[in-house]
């Protein structure tokens, strides 16, 4: 078992660090991003009501420009971010709700740095090959991991203590090794789950073995459900003819305020959250609210959608508790992998684990070499 441990570390160890490296940058995405924008981000004014959606939309269309989406932060010290049509381009970027000022998009500097953080995480920026380069070192990691717990696991019960503590005060390879092996045991499932989460995006068939695990179907049957009657194709074609005759028919309708929009929607789901409204266009006819929902025991931030025709009558409502396993995974992927999921304390906890994998390479490397010395 060591020595499979040790080749597969050797193996995997260069890929594994950049990985966690980029992974530790990349988790900080968001913050970096807001602040470096953050003359745009975070606003203050002396005036306490904000603008009601409306009257912004009101104020943009004297000067030519369309409201097409808004997303409302839960900080009142945040500023809203619109998007808007103007002479028949869309446009993204940041709104003083209380000033009525257009404060401008967000710069892109950070974000092409992350971009290009983002590339090397996942392909190494050799494309396809070094996909599958990344894909084949996680895989060997996670097995990896596994070896090395059973290899942590102490023949006897005395040696539990030495197993999960670090001797601070011992010798150099002494502390390298319980550094290596303690640290390795406390950061084991969550370090497993971030592999597994990653390959999820890289392989199909574990992808496939995922959604089946969490009760769905595999991805090569979805065709052949679609046949079935009652079946959610069936409600999704369905859906879709409702919004063709809505289309055809509420053409002319003047469309419901957005204030009412959102008072119904917190009827249907209330509670405070961020919330993003989405007005209806040529290829959705329908308002579509979502609020990140965080009212549960860990915090975690789960989309619930509710829909309105042109008329602000009530179509649909799509809560994430409702949903099956599967989907609820496969909805969070994502987020789970990155840990924003429950915001600031799961990406600095996440943070903390891939600083932890980078040194693993390090000190299982400096390990090896140390038995290679004292066999020479």
């Amino acid at each position: 078992m060591w020595l499979a441990h040790l080749w597969m570390g050797l193996l995997s160890c260069t890929v594994v660090f950049i990985m966690c490296v980029t992974g530790c940058l990349y988790a900080f995405k968001n913050q970096i991003t807001d602040f470096s924008n953050r003359d745009k981000v975070y606003i203050s004014s002396t005036r306490k009501i904000p603008r009601k959606p409306d009257q912004i939309k009101e104020e943009l269309l004297r000067s030519n420009k369309e409201l097409t989406s808004l997303l409302i932060p839960q900080q009142k010290n945040r500023s809203y971010v619109i998007s808007y049509r103007e002479n028949q381009l869309d446009w993204t970027g940041f709104y003083n709700q209380y000033t009525g000022e257009l404060l401008g998009d967000a710069d892109v500097g950070a974000n092409r740095f992350f971009d290009v953080v983002l590339d090397i995480h996942r392909n190494l920026m050799m494309g396809n090959v070094g996909r599958q380069i990344v894909g084949v070192s996680v895989l060997i990691f996670c097995l990896l991991l596994i070896s090395g717990l059973i290899l942590w696991l102490p023949k006897k019960m005395k040696f539990l203590k030495q197993g999960l503590t670090v001797k601070l005060n011992a010798k150099f390879q002494r502390l390298n090794y319980d550094l290596h092996n303690t640290l390795g045991f406390y950061i084991f499932l969550l370090l497993f789950f971030i592999s597994v989460t990653g390959l999820y995006v890289t392989y199909p068939w574990i992808k496939n073995g995922l959604i089946i695990s969490l009760g769905g179907s595999p991805i090569n049957a979805v065709s052949n459900e679609k046949n079935k009657e009652n079946d959610a194709f069936g409600n999704l074609l369905e859906d879709m003819l409702q919004k063709q005759d809505e289309k055809k028919n509420l053409k002319n309708v003047k469309a419901a305020s957005i204030n009412k929009i959102l008072e119904l929607s917190n009827q249907y789901l209330p509670y405070d959250a961020v919330t993003s409204i989405e007005m209806p266009n040529k290829d959705n006819p329908r308002y579509v609210v979502i609020k990140t929902n965080t009212q549960n025991v860990l915090g975690m931030m789960l989309p619930d959608e509710i829909t309105f025709d042109k008329t602000g009558e009530f179509k649909t409502k799509e809560l994430f508790s409702d949903k099956p396993l599967n989907k609820q995974f496969t909805a969070l992927a994502k987020p789970l992998h990155t840990g924003e999921i429950m915001g600031l304390p799961s990406i600095i906890l996440y943070f903390i684990i891939c600083l932890i994998g980078c040194s693993l390479p390090v000190t299982g490397l400096l390990i090896w070499w140390h038995r290679v010395k004292k066999l020479k």
